[in-house]
């Protein structure tokens, strides 16, 4: 919806193709989006296309986007120039294309992700040689190259597709079969064959290399149009005031916290002191490093923290890792007695958190992450560091961005194919809330975004609006 609010104001005429899989969607629509002229949707009936063995449900899917193509022809409503995909749906490129109507592919997660595993693929870095310390890869920062440490990940199965493309940066829908190893083809290679250019869910001030180097190597236009955060945020940012999550996502989701009482809590606490711990809505630690991550909360007798509990938290999902969809009806997790032994210095959630709330919030000076797309970019554009915890996928490489090339956080521990401990999470948190070079670093790198949603991806949406007209019949 943000993407097509921005393309709208450029004059084009957008539809939101919506697959009615993710449940009471009407409710989810804004009336800012319903009701502008330039802006509209249209549900495809059928499910989730991307699901294992759901070939027939794709086929209907198919005919369904056939018919809403053809009726918009029939209609003679404007023409369809161009269709923007997302490549965890790239299937239907070839309905579009049957149309003759070009196809650009949409990333959801970040630049650098994308980069680095294709680079990886390219560079054959999925194994070292005997005594090499490093595998750089051409055309991308040294800082980046590829180190036996990178390698070193918890095997985890496939993930299923998402409903209809999947939370940036949640790690799973890649492609319908799960994230590949480091060296091997991204399955996002073929997805996006056949495209005319790329968009990324990213910006120049993020990763400027990372765009250029998948326009050198793609061979066709790629350009930062995000991060494609509520506007809300952006507001936020320019006004440096605290954002109020329930005014953006308004989905009752349970908690035993309500915003206001977050933000008391958060308002008892100095500037910069408080710790934010939450993974995403997919996958997170193993039941055995849950409690590592008490332990580490408990002993740290002067650390401030929010620790937000998912309901279902370590068992796994599919595969390996804890996940929390599809986890409903078991409980997982909780950390039962910390609250009692930490007190007032700790706010343990459970369920839902009002995570721009708390990220917007000045007393947050730490964020304990997965580094999923979408939280990495909020936390940046606030000023937050990282305590990287990759779990699968392109979280690996967003932890990389941001502990290697941005350099705001550090890695929680150096081998993630191990169990993370108890010592390792002690020894991170005291690292990162005492550098002050480092939460300088991150305060100048927000300061970038203190006018807004960013001004190069204002360009390049200018850019892509030059070009598909330029395209267009």
């Amino acid at each position: 919806m943000e993407l097509c609010t921005h393309l709208s104001s450029r004059n084009f005429h957008t539809t939101l193709v919506i697959p009615s899989i993710s449940g009471n969607t009407t409710t989810q629509i804004p009336s800012s989006f319903s009701q502008n002229p330039l802006t509209s949707f249209v549900y495809i009936t059928s499910g989730p296309p991307m699901r294992p063995g759901s070939d027939p449900t794709r086929q209907q899917s198919a005919l369904e986007l056939q018919a809403h193509i053809t009726t918009n022809r029939s209609q003679s409503q404007p023409p369809i120039i161009c269709a923007i995909v997302d490549f965890q749906i790239g299937w239907t490129k070839e309905v579009f294309q049957q149309f003759n109507i070009p196809v650009v592919s949409l990333v959801t997660f970040g630049a650098c992700a994308a980069a680095m595993e294709l680079g990886s693929w390219k560079a054959q870095a999925g194994q070292f040689n005997p005594g090499e310390e490093a595998r750089l890869i051409p055309g991308l920062p040294e800082e980046m190259a590829i180190t036996p440490s990178d390698l070193k990940r918890k095997p985890l199965g496939p993930a299923p597709g998402p409903p209809g493309g999947g939370p940036p940066g949640g790690g799973g829908g890649r492609g319908g079969g799960g994230p590949p190893n480091p060296g091997d083809r991204p399955p996002w290679v073929p997805a996006v064959e056949g495209a005319i250019a790329l968009m990324f869910n990213t910006c120049d001030d993020l990763e400027r290399p990372f765009i250029d180097y998948m326009t050198a190597q793609m061979e066709m236009p790629a350009w930062g149009v995000g991060p494609l955060l509520p506007e809300q945020y952006w507001k936020s940012s320019s006004s440096n005031s605290i954002i109020r999550d329930r005014q953006i996502r308004q989905q009752h989701r349970q908690s035993n916290y309500t915003e206001e009482e977050v933000i008391q809590w958060l308002d008892s606490k100095p500037r910069g002191s408080v710790l934010y711990v939450a993974f995403g809505s997919e996958v997170g630690p193993s039941m055995e490093e849950y409690p590592q991550i008490a332990s580490a909360l408990e002993h740290i007798t002067n650390q401030p923290f929010i620790w937000v509990i998912q309901h279902g938290s370590g068992i796994p999902k599919f595969g390996g890792g804890g996940g929390q969809p599809g986890s409903e009806n078991q409980e997982g997790y909780y950390p039962h007695g910390l609250d009692s032994k930490v007190g007032e210095r700790g706010l343990i959630i459970r369920g839902w958190a009002p995570q721009l709330l708390i990220l917007s919030h000045p007393s947050t000076g730490g964020f304990l992450s997965h580094c999923g797309w979408n939280s990495t970019a909020e936390a940046i554009g606030r000023g937050v560091p990282f305590l990287a915890w990759p779990i699968r996928g392109d979280q690996h490489y967003n932890a990389k961005l941001v502990v290697s090339h941005l350099k705001v956080g550090y890695k929680v521990a150096h081998d993630l194919s191990e169990m993370v401990k108890e010592e390792d999470i002690v020894r991170g948190i005291e690292r990162l809330m005492g550098d002050q070079e480092m939460h300088g670093r991150a305060a100048r790198l927000r300061a970038k975004f203190e006018n807004g949603f960013p001004a190069s991806s204002e360009a390049a949406l200018d850019a892509f609006g030059d070009f598909i007209r330029q395209k267009a019949p």
